[in-house]
């Protein structure tokens, strides 16, 4: 039987990109919504992205798209015929992202037998669908039966091999709870996970982000690393898989990243149990940070690469595995991933400080009790990603034995990151807080010139501040000529 699908069933922002596509369609042109967006109505699931197939013609469609919208356009791939409308930020669109492309087969029915997955192979004309208010779905591999079986199934025995990219998405329908992969998807991924290193980096990128956002987003890094898809996106993980850890660790390096990965899809999807700051947290993790990626995102590709440098630091005394300044190297190596993933500079920038300092509430822990300085210099070093290193030590402490991240907040473990995280809304404060003296106010009292030694002075003098050793600009102009008659022997921790 043929199945109908409303145009309500796409949401109001797909809603009103599909009827802005039929306006400019006009009688003559065609258009399909095709893939995933056909799958969720079907489906019943919540509005996503739209994808659009067109006979010919869409990066200029896509560029019409954008304008009428009020979006932003991109031209995704000028040779085969991609583009794509985006909104947010500066631009008034709101809505979803929408990708339009050329058929890659001669008719519609052609381009949806060699698409990637059966359960994807689904198309509706726009034009009938905007007119009268629903259509008939176009359905040639079978889709409609596998979605309802829940069954992942290749529309031909070669769809991974002719884009090796597909393999990523394998993984994300993997690790949905209760579906299925057909059993012939395993060893088309090992044929085609070798041909990744020469697909679009951009593609690549927004697959791993679309993997990452799953709730369950270590099952599919599990899968694409059984695949061998890993070792071709992250080389470093044949080193890292080879380099075993001494106690408290129970695991090697990768497989200790692995389970970090499992405990940040914890800790995203039941970050409300983390009272009382759950809701702001929830807040927090949703920030965007480009191409699509949040903060959620970067959380857990962090858990991933935290330890990337243990094998090039790894060292062995009076029988201890040591790995000093795996920190500092691996804050470099992310930096290099990122640019390989093409990542935004944006989320390059939150993995390398997450990197950088992921050993800091450790360090904290074990120096006793946290002053009023050290836990402003945690919040100052970290800025607005301090909430989310502490969520990464809090993964890092549940994988080193395979623990739940909530049983570790809840336990002595996570005593130094529940005090910290009750630090936030003070340091947040005096971090905001206007200085006492400005740059100008400090040369004129203390007749220097601008350079390194007044910036010297104006950090020691915000950090008095924040700490609450100085509170009013008479006090503020005293500590700062102390401090520039008598430096502190340990400028780290300097005196009030």
């Amino acid at each position: 039987m043929q199945a109908r699908v409303r145009l309500d069933a796409f949401g109001t922002g797909a809603r009103a990109a599909i009827e802005a596509l039929a306006r400019l369609l006009g009688p003559e042109r065609q258009a399909w919504v095709v893939g995933g967006a056909v799958r969720d109505a079907l489906a019943g699931s919540g509005p996503g992205d739209l994808d659009i197939a067109v006979p010919s013609g869409a990066v200029a469609l896509a560029r019409e798209l954008a304008d009428l919208l009020g979006a932003a356009f991109h031209v995704l791939d000028a040779e085969r015929g991609a583009g794509r409308v985006t909104g947010g930020g500066e631009y008034d669109w709101q809505g979803p992202q929408i990708d339009i492309a050329d058929f890659r087969a001669p008719d519609v029915i052609g381009d949806l037998r060699g698409r990637d997955f059966t359960v994807n192979a689904l198309a509706i004309a726009a034009r009938p669908l905007v007119a009268a208010g629903e259509a008939d779905v176009e359905d040639p591999t079978g889709g409609r039966a596998d979605l309802q079986a829940r069954t992942v199934r290749l529309c031909a025995p070669r769809s991974l091999e002719d884009d090796p990219v597909r393999v990523l998405r394998a993984a994300r329908f993997g690790a949905q709870p209760g579906w299925t992969l057909d059993p012939a998807i395993e060893g088309a991924a090992l044929r085609a996970a070798p041909y990744l290193s020469r697909a679009s980096r951009e593609r690549v990128r927004d697959e791993i982000l679309a993997v990452l956002a799953d709730p369950a987003s270590a099952t599919g890094l599990r899968l694409l690393d059984s695949w061998g898809a890993l070792e071709v996106l992250l080389p470093e993980r044949a080193a890292m898989k080879a380099t075993a850890q001494s106690e408290p660790h129970r695991f090697d390096v990768w497989e200790h990243s692995l389970r970090a990965v499992e405990a940040a899809d914890v800790v995203v999807s039941r970050v409300s149990e983390l009272e009382p700051w759950g809701e702001a947290l929830a807040g927090h993790l949703g920030e965007p940070l480009g191409d699509g990626a949040t903060r959620s995102e970067a959380l857990k590709l962090a858990a991933l690469l935290h330890d990337v440098a243990k094998p090039e630091t790894r060292s062995v005394e009076a029988g201890r595995t040591r790995f000093l300044g795996h920190d500092a190297l691996g804050a470099r190596r992310v930096i290099a991933i990122a640019e390989r993933l093409r990542l935004s500079g944006r989320m390059a920038g939150v993995l390398e400080r997450l990197v950088r300092h992921h050993l800091r509430p450790m360090h904290l822990a074990q120096s006793g009790a946290v002053s009023r300085r050290a836990r402003y210099r945690f919040f100052r070093d970290l800025g607005d990603d301090t909430r989310d290193l502490l969520l990464l030590a809090l993964a890092d402490a549940a994988a080193l034995r395979g623990d739940s991240p909530l049983a570790v907040w809840n336990g002595p473990a996570g005593t130094i990151v529940r005090e910290l995280m009750a630090g936030h809304a003070e340091e947040a404060a005096a971090l905001s807080a206007p200085p006492l003296l400005d740059g100008r106010e400090a040369m004129e009292a203390l007749e220097l010139p601008p350079g390194p030694e007044i910036g010297r002075l104006l950090r020691l003098l915000r950090e008095a501040q924040a700490v609450g050793a100085v509170a009013t600009r008479e006090a503020a102009l005293a500590y700062i000529r102390r401090m520039r008659d008598h430096p502190p022997l340990d400028t780290s921790e300097p005196s009030p």
